[in-house]
This record gives C-alpha cells, sequence and structure tokens, in this order.
C-alpha cells in the first residue's frame, strides 16, 4: 500500500467550498460522461451514524476508453468499472473506491478534512496514528505554480489557467507568485490517499501510476474550482442539491447517447 497525504490550498472559506465542490463534482460528471461511459449516480442521500451525519452517495464509473492502452490490456473486456462510495459529513469526506473485477485486490481510500483559515501547515490534520503518519509522503499542490508535468494533458486555459482568472463577484484573483501565502480567504484541503493494488509484478507500479493520476485530477479539478468561482459564488447548499438531482438525469440521457450525438450537441 502507497499512502500520500495531499495539501491543496484555495483562496475560499470553507463554507464557499463546500458549494463549490459539490457544483464542480456535477459539472465533471457530465463533461466526462457520454456514448455508454462516464459517471452513473446510483445513491445520493442523507446518512447517519455513530460518529457522523451527512450525504452518502454510490456512484459507478464506466472508464473503458479513458485509461491507457496498457492497463486495458491487462483486463479483460468490460472489466474497467469501477464502485465509488462516499461520506460526505463535510469538513470531514471519505470516498472508497473499488474494481469489480479486482475487487478486494484492489483499492483507493480518500480521506479528506478541511481547515478555515489554514494554509497547509497542520502536520496531522486527519489526526492519524504514528504508524500512518511514518508511512504517508506529504505533497503539497500549488494549483498556480506547480510545473505542467503534474497537470493532465487535456489541460484547458480557458476553464483552468487561475493565473489570468479574476472573479467579478468575489473580486479574487488572479492567483500568481506566493498567493497562498497572502490570500484572504484562505483554507485547506487535507487528502490523505492510501491506494492498494495487489497483482504480482505490478503492485509498485500501478499504484505510484495511480497516485499520479489522483494528483492530476486535484491539481485540475482544484483549478477549475477556481475559474468557475462566478458559477457557484453565492449559490446555497438547498439549489446545489436541485442541482445535483437534475444532474443525476442528465447523465442517464448522456450515457444512453452515442458520442457522436454528444459531440454535435455541443
Amino acid at each position: 500500500m502507497l499512502i500520500k497525504e495531499y495539501r491543496i490550498t484555495n483562496n475560499c472559506t470553507n463554507a464557499e467550498y463546500q458549494v463549490a465542490q459539490l457544483y464542480n463534482v456535477a459539472e465533471m460528471s457530465k463533461a466526462e460522461s457520454g456514448g455508454g461511459e462516464g459517471v452513473e449516480i446510483v445513491a445520493n442521500e442523507p446518512y447517519e451514524d455513530e460518529e457522523r451525519k451527512g450525504q452518502y452517495t454510490h456512484k459507478i464509473y464506466h472508464l473503458e476508453s479513458k485509461l491507457p492502452t496498457w492497463i486495458r490490456s491487462l483486463m479483460p473486456a468490460g472489466a474497467t468499472k469501477c464502485q465509488e462510495h462516499a461520506w460526505n459529513a463535510f469538513p470531514w469526506c471519505k470516498t472508497v473506491i473499488t474494481n469489480d473485477y479486482m475487487k478486494e485486490s484492489m483499492s483507493v481510500t480518500v480521506e479528506s478534512f478541511h481547515v478555515d483559515g489554514d494554509r497547509g501547515q497542520l502536520d496531522n490534520a486527519l489526526n492519524k496514528s504514528q504508524d500512518i503518519l511514518k508511512q504517508r509522503e506529504v505533497v503539497v499542490i500549488d494549483i498556480a505554480n506547480d510545473p505542467k508535468s503534474y497537470y493532465l494533458q487535456t489541460f484547458n486555459p480557458a476553464k483552468e489557467d487561475v493565473n489570468t482568472s479574476f472573479s467579478q463577484k468575489a473580486l479574487r484573483g488572479p492567483l500568481q507568485g506566493s498567493w497562498a501565502k497572502t490570500c484572504d480567504p484562505v483554507m485547506t484541503c487535507y487528502k490523505l490517499v492510501s491506494i492498494e493494488f495487489k497483482w504480482y509484478g505490478l503492485q509498485t507500479k500501478m499504484e505510484s501510476y495511480m497516485h499520479s493520476v489522483e494528483r492530476d485530477l486535484f491539481t485540475k479539478f482544484h483549478r477549475e474550482l477556481f475559474c468557475s468561482m462566478d458559477r457557484w459564488h453565492g449559490l446555497s447548499m438547498e439549489s446545489i442539491r436541485e442541482m445535483e438531482k437534475r444532474t443525476k438525469e442528465e447523465l442517464v440521457e448522456k450515457m444512453a447517447k452515442p458520442v457522436a450525438a454528444i459531440e454535435s450537441a455541443k
């Protein structure tokens, strides 16, 4: 198992981030779905256990063509489907992803904690044992200054260029230089990611590769989160829940459409 803790500082408050995160998850799900692939929402409902209460979601990811060829070649057709179970009791969240084909031999667990007014200086934000802290590698993601090698190849300047983006509603941005040390408001996401891939001969390579994917996704997501500020700033949680309901219906339609039909409708 390979464990890394990612720290992502953002120019917003915790309350704003909660709305922005849900807004951008919905938008990203729609963008990545179509032609029988993408995101299928099975459940999105309140939950409560002995420790917390929040929102539980169950999603299925159909990823066949989105994976590198060398990974697809290792699995039979249709074996790339992944299950995601998530418990969002903000500011704490937990997500567990498994693969239907590999079952208990593959898992990605992301435990997150969001801290208002923080710039990434907490050493144990998730209150983990010393054993876990010794195993983890801390990775600080700077969404404005990280080398391009850490961005997805699908980098879209119009949606992700925080170096030039300015919010008319919040009067924030662009993010440049040592922005994370001086911006106001500020908060940091702490994400402890544990990846296990128990396949003899491929464990080290796959766990390292999957962490590189997680880093790319975190970078892309939080860049888009900042650049989309004028679309989510001021939205209420009630409006976000309504948006999620509409998104679930849209995803069903997009998954059923061939890719060509979706492209022509853009």
